[in-house]
């Protein structure tokens, strides 16, 4: 049986960082409610003029420099973006022309904050099949351009970033199982309703959420899809090495791990600097632990996330 398995993590942050002490100037928020009500201190925002496929091509770079591989290995592009850089071609596609690779498929996956959960999700499934042999699977938001920046319950939430990971096949696993869930009928509790048509904005171009409905949501349906993955594969919450959640909101990801059995010192959390990113948001905080060596080869790795759509998912590998 054939499986894939993560053969390198790479990541990439804006330069400019937006603090809670510069919206503070702003607009009317404080420094103190950011903090005790999402854990998040500061933001990455991207330059005029960096693009989604900017970010996900220095992310890549990254992720591919770890693997060992280069652009004649890559076969199988996914990029899971809710902010691509056009209707189309697909961000995905521009990657592809920025890595100088002809060959194999390329395609974005939208799925918002689980979309990286989704891609990883769909890339497995290729690699592990024998179709592609190397799949570059990024994560990649400039959120900050879907943000009315006089909002207040929004604005203080999201970052831009990317966070990428190459795929490899394998002889062990590898990823175990993943699992994806979704539910339309509440599209309207999280989503940006605009849209584009006749060279015109129809509708909200800026994202609309309902915070406590959101919350609500995600904390039971995050330990639901997270106790399906250890449970199919015969593990416990505390079997896992590390939890790598979604980057939404403290409160959240701590209310998970505590429903899981999971000590605290065995999640990743980067909420605190990056805000949300959406579908950047795991590969970005999967990177950050492995360059740091809490991630180690070997270790149980949970992943999941939730956004959108609605939708959440999860994926138990070993790194």
């Amino acid at each position: 049986m054939i499986y894939s398995r993560i053969a390198g993590t790479g990541s990439y942050l804006p330069e400019r960082v937006v603090t809670n002490q510069e919206l503070e100037s702003r607009i009317s928020t404080s420094d103190e409610w950011i903090v005790s009500r999402t854990g998040i201190e500061a933001r990455h925002v991207a330059a005029e003029g960096e693009l989604t496929s900017d970010l996900a091509l220095n992310a890549a770079k990254n992720a591919m420099a770890a693997a060992g591989v280069t652009a004649d290995d890559i076969d199988l592009i996914v990029v899971a973006t809710t902010t691509p850089d056009m209707v189309f071609p697909s961000t995905a596609c521009l990657l592809q022309a920025k890595l100088g690779i002809k060959r194999g498929a390329a395609f974005d996956v939208q799925a918002v904050c689980t979309g990286f959960i989704y891609a990883l999700a769909t890339a497995d499934k290729f690699v592990a099949s024998g179709a592609h042999k190397c799949a570059l699977v990024v994560g990649a938001e400039v959120f900050s351009r879907l943000l009315d920046w006089n909002d207040r319950r929004t604005c203080v939430l999201f970052g831009d970033g990317a966070g990428a990971v190459v795929l490899r096949p394998s002889d062990e696993p590898g990823i175990y199982s993943s699992h994806l869930h979704s539910d339309g009928s509440y599209s309207h509790i999280l989503r940006v309703a605009g849209g584009i048509a006749e060279g015109q904005i129809r509708g909200n171009p800026y994202l609309e959420m309902d915070g406590q409905a959101v919350f609500k949501l995600a904390v039971r349906v995050l330990d639901e899809c997270s106790r399906e993955a250890l449970e199919h594969n015969g593990f416990k919450g505390t079997d896992l090495d590390w939890f790598v959640p979604h980057q939404a909101n403290l409160r959240i990801i701590n209310a998970t791990a505590d429903k899981m059995g999971v000590p605290r010192e065995r999640v990743v959390t980067t909420v605190a600097r990056h805000g949300n990113t959406s579908a950047a948001s795991v590969p970005l905080a999967l990177d950050k632990a492995v360059r740091d060596g809490r991630i180690q080869p070997g270790h149980l790795v949970l992943l999941e996330g939730v956004g959108g759509g609605m939708t959440w998912g999860s994926v138990l590998l070993r790194f």
